[in-house]
């Protein structure tokens, strides 16, 4: 059971940042499981439902919506339930048979009520469909006697508007209504709660406390339902565990307890809910780590069994397949995979007896669920598609498609072919098995809407990534190189390694390289210095007489000592280590320092040696994740410590990176923060599709979080459809095709009327990678306001500056190049300033100093130039 509560969203204008006390976020109203949205036409619902109905209920007030039709699309496109007039609801029943559990049906008097029971009285399952009234005055108890349903099914709402009270929410929660309430009336800070409604309060009203110590029963379970154990609440742990987003209860011998804050075994809140009568807690999350039980399980009730077992067994194998075994084949060869999964399938077609086709299915389930992993897909992804098919009003027919009906002789020709639907403003369905991006034509698309799809795809909490952290970097702070190796062992599996650090100078059977890619790292060595070297240039001296007898300069000095990450394991990234050794190199850094995670057997890839050796770095540390950078923000017995941090890494790593940084005991500072690679690409007429579907999927091969976004410049159907088929038949050559086709679902293509509304929206973007495949693309550099780095013309790809070509590839991401700088020369630099005055020079200044120290009060600071100014006289 939910919440007794639904939170009200303008659909065209999110939530804000509470912080700045605009209500509740989003993904902070996703934790009461509903959400209503007023909406006035079927696109708008559509889309709303489109973006959030993996992680939301999404119920639509679609009042305002004449059509029946829409009505039903909206609720095949997922929406939980429609609220509709009266009217709506008797031409619904008139045209379609849609289930009465999916409707709410809004009165406002008596006679409406009344026809509504007559309505209820003509078919017993209607009594499933819901009321709501916005009149303060009613009491739920008496009516739904009236109407012979029951209150604990929550299907009597009341909506509130300003101004709300805690008193009327509480009133209705008690007569066993549903409160809708605005999303900018609640709040989830309980210290400051600046005028509104603390959300956890309801919640806590709505819980019943147990007779024995006054606290809540609570039941935490997976988001497939798995129970994971049974724990305690009070008021101020589900306050905590709402502020916080992380599974925070109520430990009848701690006090209040943060799961997982010493062990790491944090839990991401998705919802919060109770069971049928309320008498329980219900905490649905997301369990990082071992498990939830203290002995490292998965669950107080022993391990994951079945599918749940199965799905926590590749993920494991996927973060670390031994190389060459089946599991990692599997994984890197998705054209293997797709083999199993037929030859799979075709046998349990040909099953017999129940123990065949018990004994197939597994087989079946167990590639398919592979493919899945590969693809960054969950098994809770899968069953959150099987409930929203389970929305559809309207059935396809089920016929098998055409080659396979064949095959086994199926005659579907008896069957009507429906008349194909035409096709919606904007927004094409994709043939089975097609990999393609959303299209979104600006000047048919309201301004919202364009700006939501220019979103980059939502990351974990940071809450919960920097509750495993922490630890890590505090144990290798207090432990050392002991604890750096504990967790290399523990996360790279290289148990032979006796030392966390490399030193140079690295020894030649670290370095074997064929003779193709020594001189290929050689010339892209080069070029990265030659372009670097040629910065500094703006990194001279500067030496100027602001007035006579007072000079002022300014000089630089490189930052003595670096660190540089290199993300490795069983990935080969010598190019990262060119790119931030090469400036730290001709920069002058005094001590270069890399960190990579070694493979299982304690070695380093031939290739980050090799440039190790040709940057002089010192040391290598092997060692990857939060535990390196710790390592390199302290120092241990083995592990010079650093000034600044630079280099790519998972979320672990950024978090680690910022947790360091923000630490004044540590002394360091890095490069900036990171998000998942990205590209835009503008393309006009004279862009060869071919070309701009290779640039769009080189930068979604990097992973399902990765996005790419193509503003396609006055492009008519027939182009924009060659660069669509482009990008589909390119992908499916590739490798890692399920990485792209993950990327491309959340990936988009705006079609803009010319070249300054396109530069306007990658500015507003902020892109990593910035590819202008237009005409005289040189000119429209002046236009390019925040990017990370840009490539100009067709003869251009993104990945010579990932290699060779001389620019970093160490950018901003994320949009956060409004911001920063990607890694340059002077990333390796800091600027010291200098004064030298003479007496004269003093003399002339001594007024205007004295006038301002003056004003601000601080005597000492005239009293410095004063005293000078009467030792002249």
């Amino acid at each position: 059971m939910s919440v007794p509560f639904i939170v009200q969203v303008d659909p065209s204008q999110p939530p804000l940042d509470p912080a700045s006390a605009n209500g509740l976020t989003l993904n902070q109203i996703a934790y009461f499981g509903r959400v209503l949205i007023k909406v006035d036409t079927r696109e708008q619902a559509e889309e709303f439902i489109r973006r959030h109905v993996r992680s939301l209920d999404v119920y639509a007030d679609a009042t305002a919506i004449p059509q029946t039709a829409d009505l039903v699309d909206i609720l095949n496109a997922g929406a939980a339930k429609i609220f509709i007039t009266l009217g709506q609801l008797q031409a619904l029943t008139q045209e379609q048979s849609v289930p009465a559990d999916r409707l709410v049906v809004q009165y406002s008097g008596k006679d409406e009520l009344e026809v509504f029971q007559r309505w209820v009285s003509e078919d017993a399952s209607r009594k499933e469909a819901g009321l709501s009234t916005n009149d303060p005055q009613v009491e739920f108890t008496a009516l739904a006697e009236k109407l012979g349903v029951s209150l604990e099914t929550q299907s009597l709402y009341r909506t509130y508007t300003s101004p709300v009270t805690e008193e009327g929410l509480r009133d209705t929660i008690t007569q066993g209504g549903v409160s809708i309430i605005p999303a900018d009336a609640l709040t989830l800070d309980q210290r400051n709660p600046a005028g509104k409604i603390v959300a956890s309060a309801l919640v806590s009203f709505r819980a019943v406390r147990t007779s024995d110590n006054g606290l809540y029963a609570t039941t935490v379970i997976d988001a497939r339902g798995v129970c994971l154990g049974l724990v305690w609440s009070s008021d101020e742990s589900i306050s905590e565990a709402l502020r916080t987003g992380t599974g925070v209860y109520q430990s009848r011998k701690r006090g209040l307890w943060y799961k997982g804050q010493s062990s790491g075994d944090v839990q991401e809140l998705i919802s919060v809910g109770f069971d049928c009568d309320s008498d329980c807690l219900v905490f649905v999350v997301n369990q990082v780590g071992r498990g939830f039980c203290h002995l490292g399980r998965a669950s107080c009730f022993g391990p994951y069994n079945g599918l749940s077992r199965l799905q926590k067994t590749l993920q494991a194998r996927k973060a670390d397949a031994p190389a060459g075994s089946y599991t990692a084949r599997l994984f890197n060869e998705p054209k293997l995979t797709q083999a199993k999964i037929m030859e799979e399938a075709d046998e349990l077609c040909r099953a017999t007896t129940p123990e065949e086709v018990a004994f197939e299915a597994a087989d079946l389930f167990y590639f398919a669920l592979t493919r899945c992993v590969a693809a960054g897909v969950s098994l809770e992804d899968v069953e959150r598609n099987l409930d929203l098919k389970n929305l559809k009003v309207k059935r396809r027919k089920g016929d098998a498609k055409g080659p396979w009906a064949e095959k086994l002789g199926v005659n579907q020709s008896q069957a009507a072919t429906p008349a194909p639907a035409p096709p919606r403003q904007g927004r094409t369905a994709p043939a089975d098995g097609r990999i393609e991006m959303t299209r979104v034509v600006t000047a048919s698309t309201p301004a919202t809407v364009v700006a939501d799809h220019l979103k980059r795809p939502s990351q974990k909490s940071n809450d919960a990534i920097v509750g495993l952290v922490r630890p890590i970097v505090q144990d290798v702070r207090d432990g050392g190189d002991a604890a750096v190796l504990k967790y290399t062992h523990k996360f790279e599996k290289a148990t032979s390694l006796t030392s966390p650090v490399l030193r140079a100078p690295f020894p030649d059977s670290l370095m074997q390289l064929s003779p193709e890619t020594q001189a290929a790292l050689d010339v892209s060595i080069d070029n990265i210095a030659k372009f670097h070297s040629a910065q500094q240039g703006g990194n001279e001296a500067l030496s100027m007489e602001t007035m006579p007898g007072v000079v002022c300069s300014r000089f630089s000095r490189p930052i003595e000592r670096v660190g540089l990450y290199i993300p490795g394991g069983t990935a080969v990234l010598p190019s990262t280590a060119m790119m931030l050794g090469v400036p730290a190199m001709v920069a002058g850094c005094q001590k270069i320092v890399l960190a990579s995670p070694p493979r299982t057997d304690g070695s380093v890839s031939p290739e980050i040696v090799y440039v190790a050796h040709k940057v002089g770095a010192e040391s290598i540390v092997l060692a990857g994740g939060a535990q390196a950078v710790a390592a390199m923000a302290y120092g241990t017995e083995s592990v010079s410590k650093v000034d600044k941090i630079l280099g790519p890494g998972n979320q672990f790593v950024t978090a680690a990176k910022m947790l360091v940084a923000n630490d004044t005991s540590a002394g360091v500072s890095i490069d900036m923060p990171a998000g998942p690679s990205e590209v835009l690409v503008i393309a006009d007429r004279q862009a060869n599709p071919a070309f701009v579907a290779s640039d769009l999927l080189s930068q979604a091969e990097h992973g399902v979080d990765s996005q790419v976004i193509l503003i396609a410049i006055d492009l008519d159907e027939a182009q924009l459809q060659a660069i669509e088929d482009e990008v589909d038949q390119q992908a499916h050559a590739l490798p890692r095709m399920d990485i792209v086709k993950g990327s491309l679902a959340h990936s988009v293509t705006f079609v803009v009327r010319d070249l300054a509304e396109a530069m306007a929206l990658s500015n507003q973007y902020a892109p990593e990678h910035l590819i202008l495949q237009i005409e005289n693309a040189e000119a429209a550099v002046e236009q390019v306001q925040n990017a990370g780095s840009v490539f100009i013309g067709a003869w251009t790809p993104e990945s010579v500056g990932d290699y060779s070509a001389g620019v970093n590839h160490s950018l901003p991401t994320y949009g956060y190049a409004k911001q920063y700088s990607g890694v340059n020369l002077g990333s390796f630099l800091k600027h010291i300033t200098s004064s030298n005055l003479t007496a004269e020079g003093l003399k002339g200044l001594a007024k205007t100093v004295e006038q301002l120290a003056g004003v601000e009060g601080l005597e000492a600071h005239k009293r410095a130039v004063s005293i000078r100014v009467a030792h002249m006289q």
